[in-house]
C-alpha cells in the first residue's frame, strides 16, 4: 500500500511538472508556425517578425529592438491598394464623362462639341504634364511654395516603390491618383469662359496656371508647404481644386468678356438631361475624390463617405427650397446645381466633420450658393457662363471656413490634425487665412496667364464666328446632325 502511495505522489508530481514545460513548447510552435507563414513576404517589404519568448527578459536587448523597427517598417496593403486604384479610376469618371456632360448640357448646342473637346483634350495634357514635372514640384522637397526636383520624370520610382505619404500603397498609384485631383481643377475653369474663347488659348492658359498656380497651392497645402506647416484644414481639395479654380474662372469671365446677347438674349442650357447625367457622374465619381483623400480603406474613408452622401443630399434640398422661395419652382437646374454645391462645401471637410455635421454645411451652402449664381453674379456684372465662381468658388469658401467649426469635438468632429489641442476659434483664423492666400495667388496667376495667352494667340474667337457657334468654327464638327 506504502508503495502504492509513493508511485501515485511521483506520478503527480511528474504531471505537474510537465504542464509548463507543454505550454512552453506549444507557445514555441506556435510562433514558429506564425513565422512560416509570414516568410513569403519580401525582405525588403517587411522582415519576418519573430515572436517574443515567454518569459521576457529583464534587459532589452539589440536583437529585440530589431523585430520591433521591423514592424514599423512600410509595407504595401493590397487592400489599400486596390481602394486607392478605385478611387482613381472613379475621379477619372468625375471628369470624363461627368463634368464633360454636365458642362457640355449647360452650353447651347451650337458650343457643346467645343466644351467636351476643351474639358477632354484638357485631362490629357494636364495628366502628361503631372508625370513630367508636377508631382516632382508638388510633392517632393522641402520648399514653402514649390517642391523639388527629385521626381522629375517620375525619376527614382519603380514598381516596388511604396508612396512616402501613402506608405502602404505603391508611389506609381499616388502619381496616378493626384494627376486626377490636377486635371479636373483645371478643366473646372473651362465653364467661366466657354462659348467664346479660342482652342489655343486655353491651352496656353491651362499650361501657364497649372505650373505656377495648381503645382504651388498643392504643394503649400499637402506638400509640406506654408498653409500645411501653418495647419490649414483640407482634407480633398477645398482650396487646392475649388476655390483655386472658382477664381480663375472669375478673372476669365472678366477678361475674356461677355458672350454675344448676354443680358439681351436668352442663353439657356440645351439639354438638362445631360446636365442631370453630368452631374449624377460627379456625384458617384466624388466618392473617389472624397474617401479617396483618406488613402487608405480604413474608418476615415467610411467616415469621408459617407459624409459626401449627407452634404450632398441636403445642399440639394436647401437649394430647392430656396429657389422655390425665389422663384415659386423647383427645377431640374437647381438640383444639379445644389448637389455638386454640397459635394464642393464637403470636400474640405470629409474626413474631419462628423455627419450631423456635414448635413448642416450642406444646409448653409445651398441658399448661399443660389445667392451666388444670383445676386452676386449680378453685383460682380461677369458672364460666368457656367457659375464656375457661384458654386465652385462660393461653395470652396464656405467649406473651408465651416471646416474649422464643424472639425471640433464638441460638434461631433475629429478634432482635425491636432484632436488634442484643437481650438475652433484659431482654427477658423487659420482657414480664412488659406482662403485669403488661395484667392490672391489664384487671381494673381491667372491674370498673368489670360495675359500671355492674350498676347500670343489672342483669347476670343471672332463675333461672326462666336455666332455660328464653336463647334463649326473652331473644331468642324457638331455635337448633333441638323
Amino acid at each position: 500500500m506504502k508503495k502504492l502511495l509513493a508511485c501515485l505522489l511521483l506520478g503527480v508530481g511528474l504531471l505537474a511538472s510537465a504542464v509548463p514545460a507543454l505550454a512552453q513548447t506549444a507557445a514555441v510552435a506556435e510562433s514558429t508556425s506564425a513565422t512560416t507563414v509570414a516568410a513569403p513576404a519580401p525582405a525588403d517589404v517587411a522582415p519576418p517578425v519573430v515572436a517574443a519568448a515567454p518569459a521576457p527578459a529583464p534587459v532589452a536587448t539589440a536583437a529585440e529592438a530589431e523585430p520591433a523597427a521591423a514592424r514599423a517598417a512600410p509595407k504595401l496593403d493590397s487592400g489599400d491598394t486596390a481602394w486607392m486604384l478605385t478611387s482613381t479610376m472613379l475621379v477619372i469618371l468625375m471628369i470624363i464623362p461627368g463634368l464633360a456632360l454636365f458642362y457640355g448640357g449647360l452650353a447651347r448646342s451650337k458650343n457643346m462639341l467645343s466644351v467636351l473637346v476643351q474639358v477632354f483634350v484638357i485631362f490629357a495634357m494636364i495628366t502628361v504634364l503631372w508625370a513630367v514635372y508636377g508631382y516632382s514640384l508638388a510633392f517632393s522637397g522641402e520648399g514653402q511654395f514649390f517642391g523639388g526636383f527629385d521626381r522629375l520624370f517620375l525619376k527614382g520610382i519603380a514598381p516596388d516603390t511604396l508612396s512616402s505619404l501613402l506608405p502602404t500603397i505603391p508611389e506609381y498609384v499616388f502619381v496616378a491618383f493626384q494627376s486626377t485631383f490636377a486635371a479636373i481643377t483645371v478643366a473646372l475653369i473651362v465653364g467661366s469662359f466657354a462659348e467664346r474663347i479660342k482652342f489655343s488659348a486655353v491651352l496656353i492658359f491651362s499650361l501657364l496656371w497649372f505650373t505656377f498656380s495648381y503645382i504651388p497651392m498643392a504643394h503649400m497645402v499637402w506638400g509640406g508647404g506654408l498653409l500645411g506647416k501653418d495647419g490649414a484644414l483640407d482634407f480633398a481639395g477645398g482650396t487646392v481644386v475649388h476655390i483655386n479654380a472658382g477664381i480663375a474662372g472669375l478673372v476669365g469671365a472678366y477678361m475674356v468678356g461677355k458672350r454675344v446677347g448676354f443680358g439681351k438674349e436668352a442663353l439657356t442650357p440645351h439639354s438638362l438631361t445631360l446636365t442631370m447625367v453630368g452631374a449624377s457622374l460627379l456625384w458617384v465619381g466624388w466618392f473617389g475624390f472624397n474617401a479617396g483623400s483618406a488613402g487608405a480603406a480604413n474608418g476615415v474613408a467610411g467616415l469621408a463617405f459617407i459624409n459626401t452622401i449627407l452634404a450632398t443630399g441636403a445642399a440639394t434640398l436647401s437649394w430647392l427650397a430656396a429657389e422655390s422661395l425665389h422663384k415659386g419652382k423647383a427645377s431640374m437646374l437647381g438640383a444639379a446645381s445644389g448637389a455638386v454645391a454640397g459635394l464642393v462645401c464637403i470636400t474640405p471637410a470629409a474626413g474631419f466633420v462628423g455627419p450631423m455635421g456635414s448635413i448642416v454645411m450642406g444646409l448653409i451652402v445651398g441658399p448661399l450658393c443660389v445667392w451666388g449664381v444670383g445676386g452676386l453674379k449680378k453685383m460682380l456684372g461677369a458672364d460666368d457662363a457656367f457659375d464656375v465662381f457661384g458654386v465652385h468658388g462660393v461653395g470652396g469658401i464656405v467649406g473651408a471656413i465651416l471646416t474649422g467649426v464643424f472639425a471640433s469635438q464638441n460638434l461631433g468632429g475629429t478634432g482635425g490634425l491636432t484632436p488634442d489641442t484643437f481650438a475652433m476659434g484659431a482654427q477658423v483664423w487659420i482657414q480664412v487665412k488659406s482662403v485669403l492666400i488661395t484667392a490672391v495667388w489664384s487671381a494673381v496667376v491667372a491674370f498673368i496667364a489670360y495675359k500671355v495667352a492674350d498676347v500670343i494667340v489672342g483669347l476670343r474667337v471672332s463675333e461672326e464666328a462666336e455666332r455660328e457657334g464653336l463647334d463649326i468654327t473652331s473644331h468642324g464638327e457638331t455635337a448633333y446632325t441638323r
